[in-house]
């Protein structure tokens, strides 16, 4: 789906996913010390704005410049506290450089062929902080056959396990597992992701006396 395909989509509703945050992202943030963090694929900004009530300095993204119009829109009911912690964009997260290194960063419902979400996971490993958090939370490839909603393709659907393989060289998993998710239309699968930015081991000092000393 192309970028003029998105902005039809969120065109045609007002808030294509609602206004709040997602509950696992408030689950796992919550006890989370605010610094700086990137919502990738942010949509229409309910868990961007969110962080941002939290204290959290964000930088939010998405394909479509529709979504980040209304995001901006809804956002503009914030406090201006609020609304200055926020820096939205519109881009492409394949081809867009992110700068600095980022205490906390949502990859929540972006659904990519496997090489593309390779690409893009091992990229937010990177532009994590020492410690830094990487939540990944999506459909999970069980969902077509036993769940509810969400897309059909199972090319762009994947597992925890799936996304462990794309990081864990790299970054240390928190957490990798199956959520269920209670909608109207009944139970929906999700996958789940947490990962972290190991911390660099200091060297010991030269001076440091020995065990005879």
């Amino acid at each position: 789906m192309d970028a003029a395909a998105w902005d039809e989509k969120y065109a045609k509703a007002d808030l294509v996913w609602g206004a709040p945050p997602n509950a696992v992202v408030v689950e796992i943030v919550t006890v989370l010390h605010p610094g700086r963090a990137l919502d990738l694929a942010c949509g229409e900004g309910r868990n961007a704005i969110w962080l941002a009530t939290r204290g959290w300095e964000v930088s939010a993204i998405d394909f479509s410049q529709v979504a980040i119009d209304k995001a901006r829109t809804v956002a503009s009911k914030s406090p201006r506290s609020v609304r200055n912690r926020i820096d939205w964009a519109t881009g492409d997260i394949l081809t867009t450089t992110f700068d600095g290194s980022f205490e906390l960063i949502v990859v929540a419902y972006l659904h990519l062929p496997k090489d593309e979400r390779r690409q893009v996971l091992r990229k937010a490993v990177d532009a994590l902080a020492e410690a830094g958090v990487l939540i990944v939370l999506g459909h999970d490839t069980t969902n077509i056959a036993d769940g509810v909603g969400g897309p059909q393709d199972p090319d762009i659907l994947f597992t925890p396990e799936d996304v462990v393989a794309d990081i864990e060289d790299e970054a240390q998993i928190l957490a990798a597992e199956k959520r269920e998710r209670h909608v109207e239309a009944g139970t929906a699968i999700d996958a789940l992701v947490v990962a972290a930015r190991p911390v660099k081991e200091s060297a010991a000092p030269l001076d440091e006396p020995g065990l005879d000393d």
